[in-house]
């Protein structure tokens, strides 16, 4: 089961808050109250009453659909907007109230001089007459002109906060790119650094060593064996480059692991003890609690996790089962990785279900003075 992201959640909360809105609308049972009263029923045929019903639900339904077309940034629905329009006219005498909401629907996909021309020609032009019509005290005239004002300025400012979150989501997306993009360059840089000049003197000899071959055998095996010299203590630095930037810091991978746990509102307890464990055995735990974290994300509904740290043992628990597995069953590919390289170091990992409705991840490692 995916996790809900934070932008999920904001846009759930916005379209349903527009949807709640919207069933203004339903007050349209009102006249279908009205009619369906004896002083009215001898004059109004029954099929009226049955009829604004069906109007009144078939338009809270369409008015629904507008809003999450342009959430997801689609056309107009023309063929809604026109269908909600005539069920507008039809029952506006009945239950004024739709006009507002129709506006409304429309608001998103027009300019908002075009808004507000309509919205005047409704309140300046069409409700008057209606209140000639249906003999609308000035109380009510008032109150349409706020729900009309209220209803539509709601809708746009739904929207506004809807592509002010979805573009502070991407900033945050942008911003994890560039930080890797930063790295990428920054491991690329060294290595040129580091081999540049290198190559560059390998270069050299391997010339100087050509040029002595056919004149001084001696002289050009000295330079040969220079030049395997320089080659191999190239290769330890890059060696050792690499492993500087595959090490992970154990302390920082659980203050990260916890912050971003957090904030997708996964309740997050750490108890770690550390100070035993080798740097190999650190960054190998590392990489299980990052791999944790995301399991606990992607993979289940969990709302409390608890990461112990312990005499070399790493406990990762959390209360959303789901659809994990363990590693002996169904792992996913990291645990899978992580269970071979801890092997091929002397520990172990384990990650199945636990008693109490828990999800439970162990890994082992070496501490400081243990053989592999």
């Amino acid at each position: 089961m995916r996790r809900r992201s934070r932008l999920d959640r904001v846009r759930m909360l916005i379209v349903h808050s527009v949807d709640l809105l919207f069933l203004l609308s339903l007050t349209g049972f009102i006249g279908v109250v009205a009619l369906l009263q004896p002083e009215a029923a001898k004059t109004v045929p029954v099929i009226m009453p049955i009829g604004l019903a069906v109007l009144t639900v078939a338009f809270y339904v369409l008015s629904t659909r507008p809003f999450r077309v342009a959430i997801r940034g689609g056309r107009a629905p023309v063929a809604v907007l026109a269908v909600s329009g005539v069920i507008a006219l039809l029952t506006c005498p009945f239950n004024p109230y739709v006009a507002p909401v129709w506006l409304a629907m429309l608001a998103p996909f027009v300019r908002r001089w075009i808004v507000l021309l309509l919205s005047a020609l409704f309140l300046a032009v069409y409700l008057p007459v209606l209140a000639l019509v249906i003999d609308l005290t000035a109380f009510l005239v008032i109150v349409m002109v706020a729900v009309t004002v209220v209803v539509v300025g709601a809708v746009l400012a739904n929207l506004w906060l809807w592509r002010l979150a979805k573009e502070a989501h991407e900033g945050q997306e942008a911003r994890a790119g560039l930080a890797v993009s930063e790295a990428r360059l920054r491991f690329a840089g060294d290595l040129n650094d580091l081999l540049g000049q290198a190559l560059t003197d390998i270069s050299a000899r391997t010339a100087a060593a050509e040029e002595l071959l056919a004149t001084d055998p001696e002289a050009a095996a000295r330079e040969m064996l220079r030049i395997r010299e320089a080659a191999r203590t190239s290769l330890r630095e890059v060696r050792s480059a690499v492993q500087g930037y595959r090490a992970l810091d154990l302390d920082e991978v659980l203050a990260s692991v916890r912050a971003v746990l957090e904030a997708a509102d996964v309740r997050t307890t750490v108890e770690s003890d550390t100070g035993s464990l080798p740097a190999e055995s650190r960054t190998l735990l590392a990489g299980v609690v990052r791999e944790g974290a995301t399991n606990v994300l992607k993979h289940s509904t969990a709302a409390h996790c608890t990461i112990t740290i312990k005499d070399g043992m790493l406990e990762m628990a959390n209360d959303g089962v789901g659809d994990q597995a363990g590693v002996n069953d169904q792992a996913a590919a990291g645990l899978r990785g992580l269970s071979q390289r801890l092997a091929a170091a002397g520990g172990s990992l384990t990650a199945e279900p636990a008693p109490g409705g828990r999800y439970l991840l162990r890994a082992l490692v070496r501490q400081a003075g243990e053989s592999a």
